[in-house]
């Protein structure tokens, strides 16, 4: 018989997705006998992950409203609708004594249900910038955990804690895996390496900067990780054909991410809050790229959060195409750099974000 019942919801990228595991791997370690419960949006990278990690996962209808006009905004009343009453549903069988929302289309309707019938909650918000739904719900849950300073602008300061961002845990202790990273990856240890990785599904702007400085790289001897997402997996492929032999290589997605990060001396990266919570952990020389397709251009104040404490670089995404490769050759050319953004981002490492909050799911439960 489980001794506690928690339900976790939202998802819609990788972003969502790790944090809200590694959550209920927290709750799980503390409280080995609770029954955890996922409610993800159907079709969506959630459906997938969250079984993958060991938990049972119900999905929602329903879909975000695009920005321009299109005909799929029609259906969303409806998909709204139908994943509300899903949601009622789903509390009434589960009967949960805390319910979780990390962003995402489904932790809406979750939420809203749960709070109506006085179930209590906690949303964990990953952006400098608050998703709409997660400050939609602001005002109908008990304890809001937060990544970033200054977000009582957007929510009740009472209910604020700030916790970090929970990351996979495999990204600690980085050195002793370089070894194995620098094998797996079939890369020499007296050449200079960057790790390049556009986000789970990759991005077109970080991809076509890169392809088009891959002759820079390969004639300065300096190794390349490149995850490309599966969208520009096969032409990517095509373009590194000729360097493989100096140590470029590139993936649709990468598995062993602790690998990764282990051999890497610069990561590109977008500014997505996982990946900037993972960056400061792995203690990583960083040049952010921040995505312009995200609501509030949340990425960019992402970023902003770290360059003014001289903890990572930014080039913009209009100018990739011209500024990345000559920003990434200046920051490997410069060791004292490299080492300086590595020592400032490491100051803004969270450790234990997913057992602090665990601790305040559980706490919410034994009020």
């Amino acid at each position: 018989m489980s001794q506690y019942k928690v339900i976790v919801s939202g998802g819609g990228t990788g972003g969502h997705i790790f944090p809200a595991i590694a959550i209920a791997n927290a709750i799980k370690a503390k409280y080995p006998s609770t029954e955890i419960l996922f409610v993800g949006a159907e079709g969506k990278m959630e459906m997938e992950k969250v079984p993958a990690a060991g938990y049972k996962i119900i999905g929602l209808p329903i879909m975000g409203l695009q920005r321009r006009l299109t005909l799929q905004n029609l259906k969303f009343p409806f998909k709204l609708l139908s994943s509300m009453l899903k949601a009622k549903k789903i509390i009434n069988d589960f009967q949960p004594d805390v319910v979780v929302g990390v962003g995402g289309y489904a932790s809406g309707p979750l939420l809203k249900a749960a709070t109506k019938k006085g179930i209590p909650a906690l949303i964990q918000e990953q952006n400098s910038y608050p998703g709409i739904t997660n400050k939609l719900l602001a005002a109908k849950v008990q304890k809001i955990c937060v990544a970033y300073d200054g977000l009582e602008r957007f929510f009740p300061k009472e209910k604020i804690l700030l916790t970090g961002n929970p990351v996979r845990q495999d990204i600690k202790n980085l050195k002793v895996k370089r070894d194995r990273g620098l094998e797996h990856f079939g890369l020499s240890s007296d050449k200079k390496t960057v790790l390049v990785i556009g986000g789970s599904l990759g991005a077109r702007t970080i991809n076509e900067s890169i392809e088009g400085g891959l002759e820079e790289l390969a004639k300065n001897n300096i190794q390349l990780v490149w995850q490309t997402g599966k969208f520009y997996a096969d032409r990517a492929e095509q373009a590194v054909e000729k360097y493989k032999e100096q140590g470029i290589k590139t993936m649709a997605f990468i598995s062993k991410m602790d690998y990764a990060y282990s051999v890497a001396d610069v990561v590109i990266s977008r500014a997505g809050a996982s990946s900037i919570s993972e960056l400061c952990l792995a203690e990583k020389a960083a040049i952010f790229v921040p995505s312009p397709n995200v609501s509030e251009d949340h990425q960019t104040k992402n970023a902003m959060a770290l360059v003014n404490h001289n903890a990572a670089l930014l080039v913009k995404d209009a100018t990739s195409k011209e500024e990345l490769i000559p920003v990434l050759m200046n920051l490997l050319q410069d060791d004292s750099k490299m080492e300086s953004l590595k020592m400032n981002i490491v100051k803004m490492a969270f450790n234990d974000s997913a057992d602090i909050i665990a601790d305040e799911v559980m706490k919410l439960i034994k009020k």
